[in-house]
């Protein structure tokens, strides 16, 4: 039996809510018993899309993390529902009985990821089903995922090696949306949004020039990152640990190092780096410059200057 889970990569989402719609028009106005009955007009969609924005002008950045139900292998939904209203089925998913579910609004509470829904209507609990009425029928994904035109979502069994998302689960390093509850989602996420460290580099004396291909360095005493400017002079690290203090080290040659310490309880912006010419440097050219011999003044005559002093003595 499949084990079904879903794979989310953030950075090739881009927020075309595709995912989001497709949801909508799968289910809003459509019941598919056993599993899900018709979502409300107006209200929640079982495929939520988190936009979230980091840093500040002008060094910004927009994430979109879709949500759906994670599928929880330690579901609390599960364990504190009474009478079977949740439950799980032999390929993994949870689903919430329509029927045994009627009246019991405490069931959202279970969830503490917030995904399940309130149907004032139909007064029923409801979330995401991984589309199950369609992979009843032979679907081999859910509907967000065939609408994702850009690839940021995959569906798949999990215990199959060869199955797409196996593959990419063992190709990344994978996360979960809220590690700290601990209960083994089957939906993980690729490059969650994290701290990030920006800035831009101008060199002291041509400071009208971008600074392209300056070397910058990151480090937190145990590992070290690098990188160089861009055509503008900027620089980035992403993926950063929150609160944690790094080292930021620029360095050019014939230039004074610039070196910060910053912690990121934030994304940080460091604003313009100015560095300076090293004085030693400076000085170096300074002195063979001046202590170069003049040049001698050439005592040749070119044939020309001579054909012409020799028709001025003819005359």
């Amino acid at each position: 039996m499949a084990r079904y889970g879903m794979l989310i990569n953030i950075n090739k989402c881009n927020g075309c809510y595709s995912c989001f719609l497709a949801c909508r028009d799968e289910y809003e106005g459509n019941d598919y018993p056993p599993y899900s009955l018709a979502q409300p007009t107006e209200g929640k969609s079982w495929m939520k899309v988190i936009e979230k924005e980091r840093g500040v002008t002008p060094k910004v950045k927009v994430d979109y993390i879709p949500v759906p139900c994670l599928q929880c292998s330690d579901a609390p939904c599960i364990n504190k529902s009474p009478n079977g209203a949740v439950y799980r089925r032999p390929d993994g998913i949870v689903i919430i009985d329509p029927e045994k579910a009627r009246d019991q609004r405490e069931i959202i509470s279970y969830c503490p990821h917030r995904l399940i829904y309130w149907n004032e209507e139909k007064d029923i609990p409801q979330k995401c089903t991984f589309c199950a009425h369609l992979l009843e029928k032979g679907w081999k994904e859910p509907r967000c995922i065939e609408a994702c035109p850009s690839g940021a979502l995959v569906f798949g069994d999990l215990d199959n090696p060869n199955s797409e998302i196996s593959k990419l689960v063992a190709s990344f390093k994978t996360e979960e949306l809220n590690p700290a509850f601990n209960l083994k989602p089957n939906v993980r996420y690729i490059d969650l949004p994290k701290r990030f460290i920006a800035g831009e580099v101008v060199l002291g004396d041509h400071q009208s020039e971008c600074a392209l291909g300056i070397k910058v360095i990151l480090t937190d005493g145990k590992e070290s990152l690098d990188c160089k400017t861009d055509s503008f002079g900027d620089f980035e690290f992403d993926g950063l640990e929150t609160s944690r203090k790094y080292t930021v080290r620029v360095e050019h040659k014939g230039y004074e190092p610039s070196e910060q310490e910053v912690v990121t309880y934030s994304d940080l912006n460091l604003g313009v780096i100015e560095l300076i010419p090293d004085k030693k440097t400076t000085k170096k050219t300074n002195e063979k410059t001046t202590n170069r011999p003049a040049k001698k003044p050439s005592q040749k005559m070119s044939k020309k200057s001579i054909k012409r002093a020799g028709e001025k003595t003819r005359s």
